[in-house]
């Protein structure tokens, strides 16, 4: 599974300028927030031991320090015929949902306290990394949140 993940992370490792989305203005409803908390909790108890490079956690404004090139997280992730979904939890508040389907790469950074932060999306092969606009980024960013609520119950 790490392997997976470091090579489908590596995927947005590109030279490429970022572009961020920033979390729409409209306030996080608290279904959701108690979604996010509950899968903070769920990989700190459930997640395995995982990395995120530091290529990676800057090409999503992830902050670190500068010599610091790999970032603990505690992860599952789960492939469902074509896509593969992977969780992390960084220090305890971050959450980085990432969803890969054929052709393209989707990242959702937020926060347990503050939901979405940043959506974007990667298509491999052609090194760019572009924002989700804020209504599809919002929708897809819940639906995610759904389905991982839904593991948790599993």
């Amino acid at each position: 599974m790490r392997g997976i993940v470091a090579a489908v992370l590596a995927c947005v490792c590109l030279s490429a300028p970022v572009v961020c989305m920033s979390a729409p203005a409209a306030p996080m409803k608290a279904v959701e927030s108690t979604g996010l908390r509950s899968i903070a909790g769920w990989l700190k108890s459930h997640g395995v031991e995982g990395f995120l490079g530091a290529d990676v956690a800057d090409a999503i404004g992830i902050a670190r320090a500068a010599d610091v090139e790999l970032i603990a997280a505690r992860q599952r992730g789960f492939r469902e015929d074509e896509v593969l979904r992977i969780a992390q939890l960084l220090d305890g508040d971050t959450l980085l949902f990432m969803v890969q389907r054929p052709g393209e790469v989707t990242f959702f950074l937020s926060s347990v306290r503050g939901g979405l932060r940043k959506a974007l999306v990667s298509v491999p092969g052609q090194e760019a990394v572009a924002p989700l606009d804020a209504a599809e980024a919002e929708s897809n960013f819940r639906r995610e949140v759904l389905y991982w609520e839904g593991r948790i119950e599993r």
